[in-house]
């Protein structure tokens, strides 16, 4: 016998109508005919009304899986090996590979949408961005870093009671990073941008204060179209140096502006209150300040037209404010790179 036309809450409202009505002493041919349904049934749902839940909405459970429990976990421990275990070139996994997995190893075939939507359903597999990484890292070093080298940075600065710094350099450009957007299927929007390559490069550095622990944000932009120099960075570290006023140990990467600047080794030299440190090699993701960055080109200013630089300054002037205003914010960007550092 076929299920009824409506939802599985239509069908319950409805049959408790019924049964309100034979109560209340309609004739059940009657009822019969305006529910359209048969009497039959009538009969049926007024002995399952004795029950508690005799008459509850009980939603169509939809198709049978055409996978069972067992092979949906071995499903999973398959993908968990990566796409390259089982002869693609990368380890990423796309519906239509994994549809291709499935049919290699248990015979059933699914359309990639279906089972897109069945992985995240069944598995909380989802659609993401994977993030580039460079194939130069050094793993053990990395981990070695942070078990080892990044405590001992810290120790170090909180018995000198200078401040942790943790600087980084970034560039925004007249051309607005592109995110989605919301619009009627079939209808793209268009986002009408300046096809030129005026851009702002900046500094800026996450500091936490020797005793009490607080987060503050400092920056500088540079003049526009210009890239960062040892001159900018000694700049930006007399400027950080004047607000600071005490000692500070600065963690920042192997850049060539850092290491090999004359003008920033004279400056670090006359001044050996400030202890320079590295960030391992290729793992820009360990530099909270990053995630300043991040935050301010794929969040607050993406899709930002700008009509020139001056707009884009008064942007990003606005929205370094608020952030630094907001260590809470700040934190999250320290917690996100998994630092054993303690706020």
């Amino acid at each position: 016998m076929s299920r009824p036309l409506g939802t599985a809450a239509e069908l319950e409202r409805r049959r408790r109508r019924a049964v309100e009505l034979m109560q209340q002493g309609e004739s059940p041919t009657t009822i019969a005919r305006v529910l359209g349904t048969d009497r039959s049934s009538l009969y049926r749902w007024r002995a399952a009304a004795q029950a508690p839940a005799g008459l509850t909405a009980k939603p169509h459970p939809g198709p049978a899986s055409r996978l069972s429990e067992g092979q949906w976990h071995q499903l999973e421990r398959l993908l968990e090996q990566g796409a390259k275990a089982h002869g693609w070139p990368n380890q990423l996994w796309t519906a239509a590979r994994v549809a291709a997995l499935v049919r290699r190893h248990f015979g059933v075939s699914y359309h990639p949408d279906h089972l897109r939507r069945a992985l995240r359903s069944r598995l909380g597999w989802t659609s993401q961005k994977p993030r580039r990484r460079a194939k130069e890292r050094d793993e053990d070093g990395i981990a070695r870093w942070l078990r080892q080298d990044f405590p001992r940075i810290v120790q170090e600065t909180w018995g000198r009671s200078a401040y942790l710094v943790l600087l980084d350099e970034s560039g925004f450009q007249l051309t607005p990073s592109v995110r989605r957007t919301l619009a009627r299927r079939g209808r793209t929007p268009v986002l009408d941008a300046w096809d030129r390559r005026d851009r702002i490069s900046a500094i800026s550095s996450i500091t936490v204060s020797p005793r009490a622990r607080r987060l503050n944000l400092h920056f500088q932009l540079l003049p526009d179209n210009e890239n960062a120099h040892g001159e900018d960075v000694v700049a930006y570290l007399r400027q950080l140096r004047a607000a600071l006023r005490g000692p500070m140990t600065i963690v920042w990467d192997r850049s060539r502006i850092h290491r090999r600047s004359q003008a920033v080794q004279a400056y670090l030299a006359r001044h050996p209150e400030i202890v320079t440190e590295e960030f391992p090699a290729y793992a820009p993701e360990l530099n909270p300040d990053e995630g300043v960055w991040g935050w301010a080109k794929y969040g607050r200013l993406s899709n930002l037209a700008a009509e020139n630089t001056d707009v884009l300054r008064d942007h990003l002037i606005d929205l370094l404010v608020d952030l630094k205003l907001d260590p809470a914010l700040l934190a999250s960007f320290i917690e996100e790179t998994n630092l054993p550092l303690a706020l």
